[in-house]
């Protein structure tokens, strides 16, 4: 009896040639194989692992993805950004309440837009990235659930996951303080340590050159920044009582200091308010990302 009509096996990878897997994998040899089914139902993995194993699989090893690497979208530890002072600044080095270069998707215009969180932030967690080579001789390296700008065939603007990236797609990246289109000439996956995902006021964030969302698993860049607005409103109104008690307490001061949002150093791992969209989006959304 057929539980799964129409699902097939889907095989992601055999044999590795590109150094994806540990030194010791038995990918180099051909000797293991990554599988998963065809419509990517995560509740399906469990009894894919059983039936390989009834199957004779020598050994077989179920890997379930955290909350984090399942919806989370992130950069790498090397992706670097621009701050106010014109200085190039890596994700791993980048502290909360910095500016840094992003666009105003209402103006159009490049701003210094602050960062007011980290929707994930973990230095020590490996995950898989997606390199994207860009004509330009730009690179990308993002998580696959990652919203990206695309220029699509109507040459409009829109957000597209980075796993639906392909050869000849064209992005908008930065020159000369102006956005121009840049072709993908490569999309290739690998794995890196360290996520560092920032959220900018804008909602955007220019990485490595290439204007990118802060946001991904909802493939919708209004809809995403939508939901986070409670943040915004919660963190606005925090910062209007540090002022208001900075001033009570010395008056004369009037309102210069800089004051940061919440802590300068973010807390390990992905926030607790992205948490709660991840599983909501799990019943909204499930598994269609990566298709």
């Amino acid at each position: 009896m057929n539980q799964w009509p129409g699902v097939q096996v889907r095989v992601t990878e055999a044999w590795d040639e590109e150094g994806h897997h540990s030194a010791d994998s038995l990918h180099y040899e051909g000797r293991a194989v990554d599988i998963t089914t065809s419509d990517r139902d995560r509740s399906k993995y469990g009894m894919l692992a059983r039936l390989a194993v009834e199957a004779g699989f020598d050994w077989v090893y179920y890997e379930k993805s955290s909350q984090g690497g399942k919806y989370g979208g992130c950069f790498s530890a090397e992706s670097t950004v621009i701050s106010e002072t014109g200085a190039t600044r890596k994700l791993q080095d980048l502290r909360i309440g910095e500016k840094i270069l992003s666009m105003d998707l209402d103006t159009q215009e490049f701003v210094y837009s602050e960062v007011i969180l980290f929707l994930d932030w973990d230095p020590s967690q490996r995950r898989d990235f997606l390199k994207i080579e860009l004509q330009s001789g730009r690179t990308l390296t993002v998580t696959p659930s990652h919203l990206i700008f695309q220029i699509a065939n109507d040459n409009r603007s829109r957000t597209i996951y980075a796993a639906k990236l392909k050869t000849g797609d064209r992005v908008l990246v930065l020159d000369s303080k102006k956005l121009i289109e840049d072709s993908i000439v490569k999309v290739r996956q690998i794995v890196s340590t360290g996520v560092f995902a920032p959220l900018t006021l804008t909602g955007t964030v220019v990485v490595d050159g290439v204007l990118a969302s802060c946001y991904a698993t909802i493939d919708s860049q209004s809809i995403a920044h939508w939901a986070f607005t409670p943040i915004r409103l919660m963190l606005n109104f925090n910062q209007g009582l540090h002022r208001m008690w900075n001033l009570l307490r010395k008056p004369l001061e009037g309102w210069e200091d800089d004051i940061n949002i919440v802590s300068s150093t973010p807390s390990r791992g992905v926030y607790w308010y992205a948490k709660i969209l991840y599983v909501v989006g799990d019943y909204l959304i499930p598994s269609r990302i990566y298709k």
